[in-house]
Parts: structure tokens; C-alpha cells; sequence
């Protein structure tokens, strides 16, 4: 049986990647840093659907977390066919505003959690010239993204290492994806303490474009029209919109914070 491998796998687009991937009778690998939320997604799973489910508690924030998730995982021998990395979070405010401790453990879960868990599962796909690889980036990715600094570049470099590592694995006969979906309804937008845009995709949208994009083998998936659309819009016209956007967001997270 094959089994996907789904960081961040309890809410949003994760969740709904999950029901993608059971509905088609692949097996679940689920990662979240919440045991319980875990235990309340797979026993909404299994209600819906026939298959296997594990579930890993695993704060890939800190340094040494996709390590121990890979011993883990090959200690139970469970093979992963489909890796996808969706897990991160972002940081609202002036750069010289954002907590310095918060924002390495961002960093870190965003670029080198997913980095490292290529670089571990990749050996087994390559021996079974077999795999697929979905790193979810975003259309922040194309842009800088000021009071949202750090993680708009998070984006950029996972976006230029997937599209870099895209060209280097095809030839082995395992695809790697890359996700850049636009505003979506998940819990970012309630982590940062502002109201979610009401322009927002529903996350089930976001994961069935990813889901079929990814068994079409395509490099880079952009989730609805008008996002496409956005991608070709100068870089300095949108820099400018992101920043009056943000700005006023970060203000708007600060106050209710006081």
C-alpha cells in the first residue's frame, strides 16, 4: 500500500489534501504538533473513508524534528510514496516588531523542514524510482512582501528550491510539485489576529486543483483564475499593493492585541 505523508494535516489545506488522498484509498501519514487535534482528524477520517491512518506528533518547528519524524516513520516501515509539505505559518508586523525567537522557528518550519524531509525520503524514491513531491508554497512567493517580510521570502525560497529540484529529479522518474495558492480560508489569517479576506479560496478548493495537479505531474500549480492572472502583474506594482494591504493588517492585529 502507499502512503502519503501530509504535514500540517489537521485543519485547512492540509486537511483537505488528506481527504483527497484517502479518497483514493492511499494510506495517511498525518503530522500536526497537537496530539489531540490529531486524534479528532482521524476519527473524522475514518468515518468518511477506507483507509490506513498514522499519526505523528511532531512540533517540526525545532531543529532536529524532520530527523526524528523520518526514524520514526522507518522504524514502522511504513512507505512513503507521496510527501507533501504543507505545514508553516507567517508573521504579521514591521520586521523590527516580530519577536526574533518566533520568527527562527518560522524559518525554519517554512524552508528547512521541508528541505530536510526531501533530502531523508528521497534515497527510498529514488531506489523505487517512484515518488511525488508537493511543497506548498504561495503567490506570495513571486513578490516581496512587506510587514509580512519573512515569510513572503520563506515562500520564494521554497518555491526556487522545488522548481530547482523539479528539473533535477524528473529524470528519476519522481515529480515534485510546487503549490502557490493565493488568500485562502485556513487558520493563518487567525494566528495573525486579523479577519480572513472574504476573497478568501475555501481550502477544498485549494487542495483538489493541488491533488489533481499533482497526479497531472505539473511543475507549478496556481490555484483559480484570477490568481494566475496576478502572477503576471509587475513585481513592483504588487509590492506596493501587498504593503499598503499588510500595513494596515498588522495594525489592525496590533490593536486587538492592546
Amino acid at each position: 500500500m502507499e502512503y502519503a505523508l501530509i504535514t500540517g494535516a489537521t485543519s485547512g489545506i492540509g486537511y483537505a489534501l488528506a481527504e483527497c488522498f484517502a479518497k483514493d484509498g492511499v494510506g495517511l501519514v498525518l503530522v500536526s504538533s497537537s496530539l489531540e487535534h490529531l486524534r479528532q482528524t482521524k476519527e473524522k477520517l475514518e468515518q468518511k473513508y477506507d483507509t490506513l491512518i498514522e499519526l505523528y506528533e511532531k512540533d517540526l518547528s525545532m531543529p532536529q524534528a524532520a530527523e526524528e519524524l523520518y526514524q520514526e516513520i522507518k522504524e514502522r516501515q511504513t512507505p512513503v510514496t507521496f510527501l507533501v509539505n504543507n505545514a508553516g505559518f507567517g508573521l504579521l508586523g514591521a520586521t523590527d516588531q516580530i519577536d526574533m525567537t518566533q520568527e527562527e522557528q518560522m524559518l525554519q518550519l517554512n524552508m528547512l523542514t521541508p528541505v530536510k524531509l526531501v533530502k531523508l525520503f528521497l534515497p527510498d524514491m529514488e531506489r523505487h524510482q517512484r515518488g511525488y513531491i508537493l511543497n506548498v508554497a504561495s503567490t506570495g512567493a513571486f513578490q516581496p512582501g512587506p510587514y509580512n517580510s519573512t515569510y513572503y521570502a520563506s515562500k520564494a525560497f521554497l518555491y526556487s528550491y522545488s522548481r530547482a529540484i523539479c528539473k533535477e529529479l524528473k529524470e528519476k522518474g519522481i515529480v515534485v510539485s510546487t503549490l502557490c495558492p493565493g488568500t485562502t480560508g485556513t487558520g493563518f489569517f487567525v494566528r495573525a489576529g486579523v479577519k480572513t479576506p472574504f476573497f478568501a479560496m475555501k481550502p477544498e478548493r485549494v487542495a483538489a486543483a493541488a491533488y489533481a495537479g499533482l497526479r497531472k505531474e505539473r511543475d507549478v500549480i496556481i490555484p483559480g483564475a484570477l490568481n494566475k492572472v496576478l502572477r503576471i502583474v509587475p513585481a513592483g506594482v504588487k509590492l506596493n499593493a501587498v504593503a499598503k494591504m499588510k500595513k494596515k493588517q498588522a495594525k489592525s492585529a496590533g490593536q486587538r492585541g492592546m
